[in-house]
């Protein structure tokens, strides 16, 4: 079964460039390392109605996942939470269990400043455990801001912060173990190709050909340089079973595009 995914990044400062969203680069490596389909990556602006009608479209589809980043920390600008309640059309209410955690995580971060510990439990720190009613919050093992989860019609959504560093630790510890039972025996592998003397026009009778002949495996040039001389990287990739042998297949394919490259004149400089 394909599981798919789709990734919503929030933030005014990624639209105009202010900040590279590394989140979205991140997230769609680990779930395809972990056998997800990515199939959509979306940035919009810090706008509630934005944020809620664009998770109202992504649920239409109907993705296993939805997990977004972005807006869940203490500022004016921090809308996701908002935005949620709006999709799910909910209230928005204090969230014992996430204002516990913001409680926390302000005491640690105290403790090792060697601050006062005797937190104050301020309008800014309430926003942050202010959640839609009926999710669930996420623990956050770095930062103040819980994470959020929610099953919005048979699609889990998990709202995560922008924080590169906080969001990889929620994702490794909340999100990457359930990928991995959804996906059950399904597998992404990969292999490469680099080549030089050809050109990615001249490869593409070639890779037409080996994507007919190994039904499953995906083909893709890239155009490379190093040290000021271009090369390819063709980049097969299958996501499979473990019982139908992608390892052996994406091999298979790999050497068959070699030894047609080699025909035509190009050169394989390395494999990996």
């Amino acid at each position: 079964m394909i599981v798919n995914l789709e990734i919503l990044c929030i933030g005014n400062e990624l639209l105009i460039g202010k900040i590279k969203d590394t989140n979205a680069h991140y997230l769609a490596t680990k779930a395809t390392q972990l056998g997800v389909n990515v199939n959509r990556v979306t940035v919009i602006q810090d706008i509630v109605e934005e944020i809620a009608k664009t998770i109202l479209e992504c649920v239409e589809r109907k993705p296993q996942f939805i997990v977004t980043t972005g807006g869940l920390g203490p500022t004016f600008d921090d809308k996701t939470l908002q935005g949620i309640a709006q999709a799910l059309n909910c209230p928005l209410e204090v969230n014992a269990q996430a204002l516990e955690m913001v409680k926390q995580r302000c005491e640690e971060y105290a403790a090792k400043r060697h601050m006062q510990t005797q937190i104050e439990l301020t309008a800014s720190r309430v926003k942050m455990a202010t959640l839609p009613k009926g999710t669930q919050p996420v623990n956050n093992p770095l930062g103040s801001a819980p994470g959020v989860h929610v099953n919005f019609g048979g699609t889990i959504l998990f709202a995560l912060p922008g924080v590169p560093a906080e969001m990889e630790a929620i994702f490794a510890e909340s999100i990457a173990p359930l990928f991995k039972v959804v996906v059950g025996g399904n597998v992404f592998c990969e292999r490469s190709l680099f080549v030089d003397g050809v050109t990615e026009s001249h490869l593409v009778p070639l890779v037409d050909k080996v994507m007919m002949d190994n039904v499953g495996v995906y083909v893709k040039s890239h155009p490379m340089r190093s040290e000021g001389k271009p090369y390819l990287e063709i980049h097969l990739t299958m996501r499979a079973t473990q019982e139908q042998k992608p390892v052996e297949k994406l091999r298979k394919a790999a050497k068959e595009l070699a030894v047609l490259i080699e025909a035509s004149g190009g050169r394989i400089q390395a494999e990996s």
